[in-house]
């Protein structure tokens, strides 16, 4: 026998625990189903720490971001939990790039608050890092840390508070498209007249059993800690910010860092990128290569860092071909929302996309335009049988 909701989640990683929780403040009977006994480190939403920014290089984040930074207070107010440390952005790239350049401009274009820094002042305001040649710098003084863990547990406990069903160690093993959807998992079968899929790394598999494909690549990340010559020389106490570089001479794609305090004497720096694996043998893919780059990096720009990673953890991102959301209703059912392609820039925007999955499975006009976020733009690489 069924049991029956009016909304189903699948994956309750950040995503997925917000918008269920957005789902169940508007009064529906809301099922939040994971495959793995939560807490886990299995998927992309774990880890202590992760930044928020308002600095892109495409208006519409920032825009999202406005709302972003109200919806975490708001949250930090209602749970008593400190979710936020502003530490500043501090982002560097070259400075005629077109990257770095899109960036600085969203920013102006925004009115964010900014301070453009030089080659004369930067080390007085970043002491302990060399500004590579013909670099540009500034810092997004909005930014900061998010303490990941922390608001993953308010969320899922608001969610719980107002009613919500969690049910964890129950991975799906079906889904029946129809005006009623039926979810089977290892342990139950459940009904709704809507289904949201924010399943991360494992959505692929999932849409499968819906008759889509969408262009998604799992890519796991090395998550390295360095240890600091001299304690607490890149410390948040020492008002030292997270840093992005946009691109540099190792590497094309983003570096990033956040200052040591998550564990004692170790800053958090991490390659955008990683390589391809399938998420349920994440641990088979051992290529380094990011490493070698952050070493590079590190050796070149950090001299307080010794370059050897002291501690390795692993991420895995989720990434679309351009790097953009998947939020969206699926072509040929309009009661299935799909969350997806975060590609390792989605943590931030939680509490603002479980609003907008929400409004989708209710049938609401969204509150932005979602044009940048559509199924249809890959629709060269779409494969469907519907």
């Amino acid at each position: 026998m069924a049991s029956n909701y009016d909304y189903i989640v699948i994956g309750a990683g950040i995503q997925g625990s917000f918008t269920s929780y957005q789902l169940v403040k508007r009064k529906k009977k809301t099922l939040l189903l994971e495959q793995f006994t939560l807490p886990h480190t299995r998927g992309s939403s774990h880890g202590q720490t992760r930044i928020i920014r308002k600095a892109y290089d495409q208006d519409f984040y920032t825009q999202m971001m406005d709302e972003g930074y109200k919806l975490w207070a708001q949250l930090e107010r209602e749970s008593g939990v400190k979710l936020y440390r502003r530490t500043g952005l501090l982002v560097m790239g070259p400075e005629n790039s077109e990257s770095y350049l899109d960036f600085k401009s969203t920013l102006e274009k925004n009115k964010t608050p900014m301070v453009v820094l030089t080659p004369d002042n930067f080390s007085q305001h970043i002491p302990n890092v060399i500004l590579a040649d013909g670099d540009g710098a500034f810092v997004d003084t909005t930014a900061g840390v998010l303490y990941a863990d922390r608001a993953l547990k308010v969320a899922q406990e608001h969610f719980q508070k107002l009613g919500g069903v969690i049910k964890d160690q129950e991975k799906v093993t079906d889904i029946k498209p129809g005006p009623i959807v039926t979810v089977s998992t290892s342990a139950g079968v459940y009904q709704a007249k809507g289904l949201v899929i924010t399943a991360g790394p494992w959505t692929t598999k999932l849409l499968t059993h819906i008759d889509l494909h969408l262009p998604l690549t799992v890519v796991k990340i090395n998550v390295c800690y360095w240890k600091e010559k001299i304690p607490d020389s890149y410390h948040v106490k020492k008002r030292f910010p997270c840093f992005l570089l946009t691109e540099g001479e190792e590497a094309g794609d983003h570096i990033y860092g956040l200052p040591s305090n998550e564990y004692p004497g170790l800053m958090k720096i991490c390659y955008h990128n990683g390589s391809e694996t399938d998420p349920d043998q994440r641990d088979k893919q051992t290529d380094t290569a990011d490493i070698d780059i952050l070493r590079r990096y590190i050796t070149r720009s950090f001299p307080g860092l010794i370059p050897e990673p002291a501690v390795v953890e692993s991420c895995m991102y989720t990434l679309t071909p351009d790097r953009h959301f998947v939020l969206d209703r699926h072509p040929a059912y309009g009661n299935i929302v799909i969350g997806a392609g975060f590609s390792g820039h989605g943590f931030k925007f939680g509490p603002v996309i479980g609003k907008l999955l929400c409004e989708l499975s209710l049938g609401e006009v969204p509150s932005y335009d979602l044009t940048p976020f559509r199924i249809s733009r890959f629709q060269t690489n779409l494969k469907s049988s519907l």
